[in-house]
């Protein structure tokens, strides 16, 4: 038996709903490309027919994508991808859409996360949207009788798809996936200034503590730490990068920043902020030099990157310094202070509000129109995963750009040709 709808759980859904459609009309307003592909999508209905399971953050911006696919003709059912990544109120205006049932709840153990996923994939997807890979495995390892009706999916984030291509590596992804995270108008703009600007805003409001002067120290040098980095360092902090990649702590380090391994970094820290997509990032190890006070947040996908069972151990007293924030006292008298329970801050924190509004329009504009290329073109693409159709990720940098009213040049066709040419010389 599926798992009842946020309207169900809610005793007094109304308000919710009420203040849930204020956040996604305010949203709504600063997403040029949303509101340009809802005019087609309403009108051609191109997802007539189709199921989307979705499992997102159901925040404002990602329910303007939900109605959005459902306006195109799609019955949508969306749950979290985090457990305290979704807003209540949200999520109740959702689920009063008539084509769109809403699981979502904030703050919902293990078990009821897993059975909330498993109550979208009981709707019968044929399209999976995610945000960490977490419903296409479900799908592969309890629902594999799906598999054949699904036509495709789309993955939104660097460790969904880091995910996906090993499970693709294996053999074992038995349909398309487009990997979203990867495509330009995703990568340069969300993972960059989306993650770098909500982070840093997100830590900053739930400390009420200053980046000016602190020892800032970004675990990683993927997209998503550069614009940690590049955002910390605007704001007056001394930013050192740790990374395991040569080339990125090279890349690093000519940007100006100090890069050491974290057992050194540990020592000097004020701030730590993971963005790596893997475990065990900070250890006993970097807990057991850290200074009194230093603030531990992680931005990356699950709350794998700093080991809270380690912090857990060695704290004497565990406790609530502030909403949103744990201290963990140890033996010694030191505090560390671990931000949204080491969840992805930018989205679990209390006063968490996601990435810009602008960024994430741009993003969900790419989930848009690549499950229309699915529902359109789904049988062109084979299992596994595929890049985002450069055409598309053009597509809607061209509604982004006229929409900005910013103009700009084009090839003349002599020199299309002789860039597409390889016998022309000097």
């Amino acid at each position: 038996m599926s798992q009842p709808s946020i309207t169900d759980r809610l005793g007094d859904p109304e308000t919710a709903r009420e203040e849930g459609r204020r956040k996604m009309d305010w949203a709504m307003q600063h997403m040029p490309i949303l509101q340009s592909l809802s005019g087609e999508f309403a009108s051609e209905e191109p997802l007539d027919g189709e199921v989307v399971g979705m499992a997102m953050h159901v925040e404002a911006k990602t329910a303007n994508l939900v109605e959005l696919l459902a306006e195109g003709g799609a019955e949508v059912a969306i749950t979290g991808c985090n457990p305290l990544s979704t807003h209540d109120d949200v999520s109740a205006a959702l689920d009063a859409h008539p084509r769109i049932t809403s699981y979502a709840e904030r703050g919902v153990d293990d078990e009821q996360y897993y059975a909330d996923i498993e109550a979208v994939i009981g709707h019968e997807p044929t399209i999976t949207v995610d945000d960490g890979m977490d419903m296409v495995a479900a799908i592969h390892e309890s629902f594999p009788e799906l598999i054949d009706t699904i036509v495709g999916g789309c993955e939104e984030t660097t460790t969904g798809v880091h995910r996906l291509r090993a499970m693709d590596a294996d053999g074992e992804l038995k349909y398309p996936v487009f990997a979203v995270n990867d495509t330009p108008m995703k990568t340069l703009f969300d993972n960059v200034h989306g993650t770098g600007e909500s982070a840093l805003a997100t830590i900053a409001m739930t400390t009420n503590l200053s980046w000016a002067s602190k020892t800032v120290v970004v675990a990683g040098y993927g997209y998503c730490g550069k614009g940690v980095a590049k955002k910390a360092a605007g704001q007056n902090a001394n930013v050192v990068v740790t990374e395991v990649e040569p080339r990125r702590a090279l890349e690093a380090h000519m940007e100006g920043y100090d890069v050491m391994p974290m057992a050194d970094a540990a020592e000097v820290g004020d701030v730590f902020i993971t963005t790596t997509g893997n475990r065990d990032v900070i250890t006993r190890e970097h807990f057991e030099v850290m200074q009194d006070g230093v603030l531990l947040a992680n931005a990356g996908h699950f709350d794998v990157e700093v080991n809270l069972d380690h912090l857990s151990d060695m704290a004497v007293d565990q406790y609530e310094a502030r909403d949103g924030v744990d201290a963990y006292e140890l033996k010694d008298g030191r505090r560390l202070n671990v931000l949204a329970e080491g969840r992805l801050v930018n989205l679990a924190a209390p006063i968490a509000l996601g990435h810009p509004v602008e960024v994430m329009d741009q993003s969900f504009g790419v989930q848009a129109v690549c499950v229309r290329e699915l529902v359109e073109h789904g049988e062109e693409y084979g299992a596994g995963v595929h890049d985002v159709p450069d055409d598309l990720d053009r597509e809607v940098a061209e509604i982004k750009l006229a929409a900005e009213g910013v103009e700009y040049d084009s090839l003349t066709d002599e020199q299309a040709e002789y860039m597409d040419s390889w016998d022309h010389g000097t």
